[in-house]
């Protein structure tokens, strides 16, 4: 593979970001912004508005920080793939695929969404002592521009 195909393989064809509010408002506002943002390009949207609110309130509920927000950003690529982002305040509070939820349990199900809908997913370091849980979603459909054939 040359430089030049890796380098558009990797470089977002699209890009959007948004800081947040890290309260329950502001991780509704994320997966309202998510979809509209997918539906404006042109993308179905109902697998990653999951993504998103189930990211965008994990940040809100295990990673919030009184007056820091959350960021939320998604990336598509060329090659049809996806990359949502949320990033919080609480790098010490690592998430982890939970045991089983009991069928009567009130939570517990939020990072197993995730990985059903998601090819996969992650946690890197962010600045700032926080953390970014990121999911990725391969999309069917219509080709972008800059793709890399």
């Amino acid at each position: 593979m040359s430089q030049k195909s890796l380098t558009e393989i990797s470089t977002p064809v699209r890009h959007f970001a948004i800081q947040l509010s890290a309260t329950r408002r502001g991780a509704r506002l994320a997966r309202l912004l998510a979809e509209r943002q997918l539906d404006e390009w042109g993308e179905a949207y109902d697998a990653a508005g999951q993504v998103v609110a189930e990211l965008a309130s994990n940040a809100v509920l295990h990673g919030r920080v009184p007056g820091r927000d959350f960021r939320l950003a998604l990336r598509l690529h060329a090659d049809r793939t996806l990359r949502i982002e949320v990033t919080d305040a609480r790098g010490d509070r690592i998430p982890r695929l939970p045991e089983p939820a009991a069928d009567d349990a009130e939570a517990g199900r939020g990072l197993r969404i995730v990985a059903a809908y998601a090819h996969r997913w992650g946690v890197v370091e962010a600045t700032a002592h926080g953390k970014t849980v990121w999911a990725e979603l391969v999309l069917a459909g219509r080709d972008l521009p800059g793709r890399a054939d």
